[in-house]
């Protein structure tokens, strides 16, 4: 008997740069297991261009990325999902979506990339950064065994490797 993949929504305010570079991330390392998805509160409209060079540039077919709303994944139809991360950064004063629902819930906050000023290389070396860091975080989830584990047991796991803030 074949397992459905452990579903998880990543979402962020504007859906152009951080929870796209999750779902990347996730979609990448836990091929098979995990099927990422990713939705904005309020969607910024397009991916930042930034996170599709960086994502080019390590690999990714960045050709069916887009900025979305969470719209599409609260309606009928939609993909059930097993778990919900939010990666907005609370510190620098954002306000993140909250997903009701019944799945697990985790913050795991990162500065906003999109923000970043200065020259192209400067701007990509704090898109690259917030990557690192957000594969971390992903190498965690990937590594649990979703289905050995009870949602409480994932959820503290997931709040001891976030970056919280």
């Amino acid at each position: 008997m074949t397992q459905s993949p452990y579903r998880v929504l990543i979402l962020c305010t504007g859906n152009s740069a951080r929870s796209v570079l999750a779902e990347a991330i996730l979609n990448r390392r836990g091929a098979g297991r995990f099927e990422a998805f990713s939705a904005g509160s309020k969607p910024a409209g397009k991916v930042n261009p930034y996170a599709l060079k960086l994502l080019a540039s390590k690999g990714y077919d960045t050709a069916g990325f887009r900025s979305k709303s969470w719209d599409e994944f609260a309606g009928a139809g939609a993909p059930e999902m097993d778990l919900v991360i939010t990666v907005c950064s609370n510190a620098a004063g954002e306000t993140c979506p909250i997903w009701s629902g019944a799945p697990v819930q985790i913050h795991s906050g990162y500065r906003d990339p999109a923000a970043a000023t200065g020259t192209d290389e400067e701007i990509l070396a704090v898109f690259s950064e917030v990557y690192d860091e957000i594969d971390q975080f992903m190498q965690v989830l990937v590594a649990t065994d979703t289905t050995a584990i009870s949602p409480q047991e994932l959820k503290a796991r997931l709040m001891a490797a976030a970056n919280n803030d």
